[in-house]
């Protein structure tokens, strides 16, 4: 199964891309995509979207894992990465590929084992569970890469529990 992890920004958008095979996670592409402060947001949207049907169209995933939009103080802010996960959805969508959603907490959680993890604890283990030599930089890569590793593990887990209600 490939699943691509998103990580949903104006500026940065981070993507990863991994396989699960097995019990086994394979890192297969990870980067982001930037757009340029000061451009009109139409046009940043138009960008993030294009690159991201580029990117589901040469690495085809099965799954689409994105984070829930979380946000604390910054209401602009949450309005455009809104947009974007919008416009990030609607690629996959369109694609025919399932969307996933987890929030933060989630992510922690199932990568780290602690929802509250800190930042530098969150890329060390998606360091560690996919043989990396070093963390993904920017911080956004390594957060799209955690987010295709909670959804790995909670597809197995959803696997299982079909299997054992199937019985």
């Amino acid at each position: 199964m490939r699943i691509m992890g998103i990580d949903p920004g104006i500026a940065i958008v981070g993507f990863g891309f991994i396989d699960k095979e097995g019990s086994r996670l394979v890192p297969v592409q990870y980067g982001c995509i930037q757009t340029e402060a000061h451009t009109d947001n139409a046009v940043r949207l138009q960008m993030v979207y294009d690159a991201t049907v580029q990117l589901l169209d040469k690495y085809k995933p099965d799954a689409v894992a994105i984070e829930k939009l979380f946000f604390n103080r910054n209401v602009t802010t949450a309005f455009t990465v809104g947009q974007a996960r919008g416009v990030l959805m609607l690629a996959a969508v369109q694609k025919g590929i399932a969307i996933a959603e987890y929030t933060p907490l989630q992510v922690k959680q199932s990568v780290v084992g602690y929802g509250k993890a800190e930042k530098k604890q969150v890329q060390e283990m998606v360091r560690m569970l996919l043989h990396l030599s070093a963390a993904p930089k920017p911080d956004d890569v390594a957060d799209a890469l955690a987010i295709a590793i909670c959804h790995a593990h909670a597809s197995t887990l959803q696997q299982k529990m079909n299997e054992v209600t199937k019985r």
